[in-house]
């Protein structure tokens, strides 16, 4: 029974401080200490009635076993350690991060941990383990990150093992905006169960804003392995353990404040669309870069959408709103800014807003999760408002409604060794009109209509320890990149070329118009002339009666790319994720199957080898 304030005489505080004891302590612990307790009592109780000089024979009996027991020499009793292991399913870094921090905290109080990706873990030796703690994100629409696939292929499959004696717990990343949020945390955690093991603290899912629901998970599993060290606050220690991390270096709490130095247009005249090349200044940031790495930017919304937004509400721009549950507050203006993301609208906020709108329409629709589905595409809180009128939201409601503002990801397209005191990303403005109304991305139009060369932007950086490049001139490289997606083999080209590096690079690019879209084509012309790039395909798609993308140019060139492959060549690819990267694994699998006359599941487990051989990496978005 766990003591509180409801069931005894002590204070919240103390009765939190002898459970936390209480769960370290070994029965012949417990003894001693219920004798301790006895002759103090016992002791205070004599001391008391002295002036009588009157001892009951059974107080001095109890007295005299309980001296004994204080001065008698109990063996040590060491509580048998079980062994750790942290697996971790990452596309973009972020899970990675975590599960090297939890690591580091679990080993730093004694636990024996090991920490591996999950495509470095053999499948069958999940059976071997005791403690299992999963960290992952979800990928796309519910997939598993590329590192995880054969791990959860696995688990899922008439091979896996029973898990009894395990015990786990997961800890789930993803992104509210898709429809199977945290879905890849959620299958381990279900199987894992279904298959045997215990599940020691119950599965955190975490939205885009991750840092405050991962510290309170690796708290709480630290307190359920019983591994934090009696009168130690582990949920402090972990806040603490985290924050000492990324204090270490620029972060969303510590952001850099660069200077634009450029802010160009690379589209020419006439062009459907605007790429921005932006080139900031890194004045002591104290941080190197590799290709592959992105810079992330912390936005703020369009005034315009926020003046619009204030006026739906009816409120005051200064009406103070809460930001978040321990209280603190913004003005409502500074808020809808900078602190709330209001241009997306997800499952949860829509099914809050039924709570706090007091709407019957909104209540009874939300009853059905495919129309929540189909309404929130393409729409934001505004039409929210519209659609749903309420009077009953208050602003103190506005944290429970909202999710933070998330920061935006950019691949670096520069190179540290070319450029050390600089930093550049390329950002493709997004502009559509949906539900009546003209739309924007929130970072990529601040960049293309607001941010001018001089101002500052809040950044920081970080790493992408999953898509690296060979760090030897002889591994072909293929690298297929349209659109924006070749703005890291810009970094990479730039690499190579301080480092001397020539030849054994082929690039796929594709966009729509040769005259106006063909990002960077001076550079690559140059590199093409000069031997550091040794073969350059590009698909222009709207420049032919019939559209041509990258994946027919890998089809057209199916022999030599199979030679490249067969010549110990790594595969990149980079940039959208729900048609192109798709089409493109398709057209390599079909390279496989007609070059090398395999089945299309052998072509399948050929590219799945390549990728646990690093030789296929894909930053798809």
């Amino acid at each position: 029974m766990n003591l509180s304030v409801t069931n005894s005489p002590f204070t919240e505080g103390q009765a939190a401080q002898i459970n936390e004891l209480l769960q370290t302590l070994t029965p012949e612990q417990q003894t001693w200490l219920s004798g301790y307790l006895m002759a103090n009592q016992s002791s205070n109780a004599t001391s008391e009635g002295a002036s009588d000089n009157i001892a009951s024979s059974s107080t001095s009996s109890v007295s005299q076993e309980t001296e004994a027991m204080l001065h008698r020499k109990e063996p040590e009793v060491t509580p048998e350690q079980r062994s750790i292991t942290i697996l971790y399913g990452s596309e973009t870094g972020n899970a990675q991060g975590l599960a090297e921090i939890f690591e580091e905290r679990l080993s730093n109080i004694g636990n024996d941990v090991t920490l591996k990706s999950m495509d470095d873990f053999k499948p069958k030796n999940l059976k071997k383990v005791e403690d299992l703690f999963i960290v992952t994100a979800t990928h796309g629409e519910g997939d598993p990150p590329d590192n995880a696939v054969e791990l959860h292929e696995y688990i899922h499959g008439r091979k896996a093992p029973k898990l009894d004696g395990v015990r786990f717990s997961v800890l789930a990343l993803g992104d509210q905006t898709y429809e199977f949020f945290c879905q890849t945390g959620k299958d381990f955690d279900n199987r894992l169960a279904e298959l045997g093991a215990e599940r020691i603290y119950d599965r955190v899912d975490c939205d885009v804003d991750y840092d405050e629901d991962a510290e309170k998970w690796m708290a709480n599993v630290i307190n359920a392995i019983d591994s934090t060290p009696a009168g130690t606050d582990s949920e402090q220690v972990v806040s603490e353990s985290i924050k000492s991390a990324k204090e270490k270096k620029y972060s969303k709490s510590n952001p850099y404040e660069a200077e634009v130095l450029t802010n160009i247009n690379l589209n020419g005249r006439g062009s459907n669309k605007e790429t921005r090349h932006i080139e900031l200044l890194l004045d002591n940031f104290g941080e190197e870069y590799e290709p592959g790495d992105c810079i992330v930017v912390l936005p703020q919304n369009d005034p315009a959408l926020v003046d619009l937004l204030v006026s739906t509400l009816g409120w005051s721009p200064d009406t103070q709103v809460l930001i978040n549950e321990d209280g603190d507050t913004l003005n409502l203006e500074d808020a809808l800014t900078s602190h709330f993301e209001i241009t997306k609208l997800t499952k949860p906020l829509v099914e809050n807003a039924a709570t706090f709108f007091n709407n019957d329409e909104l209540s009874e629709k939300v009853q059905d999760k495919e129309w929540i589905q189909n309404y929130i595409e393409g729409r934001d809180l505004i039409d929210l408002l519209n659609d749903f009128a309420t009077t009953e939201l208050q602003p103190e409601n506005m944290y429970q409604l909202l999710r933070k503002l998330p920061p935006r990801e950019y691949s670096i397209s520069s190179s540290y060794k070319a450029t050390p005191d600089e930093v550049h990303i390329t950002v493709g403005a997004v502009r559509y009109n949906a539900h009546g109304r003209d739309r924007t991305g929130v970072c990529s139009v601040q960049f293309a209509e607001r941010i001018q060369e001089g101002d500052t932007v809040p950044i920081y950086l970080k790493r992408n320890p999953n898509f690296k490049f060979p760090q030897n001139e002889e591994t072909p490289v293929i690298m297929i990149g349209p659109g924006t997606g070749v703005a890291l083999f810009r970094s990479y080209m730039q690499e190579r070329e301080e480092l001397g590096f020539e030849g054994h690079t082929w690039l796929f690019f594709g966009e729509q118009h040769f005259t106006t879209d063909f990002l960077y084509q001076t550079e690559w012309q140059e590199w093409l002339d000069d031997g550091t790039l040794s073969k350059l395909d590009v698909a222009f798609s709207r420049d032919t009666d019939q559209k041509v993308y990258v994946q027919h140019k890998i089809a057209e060139n199916s022999e030599q790319f199979n030679q490249w492959i067969e010549n110990g060549a790594a595969i990149y690819v980079c940039g959208d994720e729900s048609k192109m990267a798709k089409d493109v694994h398709q057209a390599i699998r079909n390279v496989l199957v007609k070059e090398q006359n395999l089945s299309e599941e052998d072509a399948e487990e050929y590219l799945k080898q390549l990728k646990r051989d690093k030789r296929y990496q894909r930053d798809v978005y």
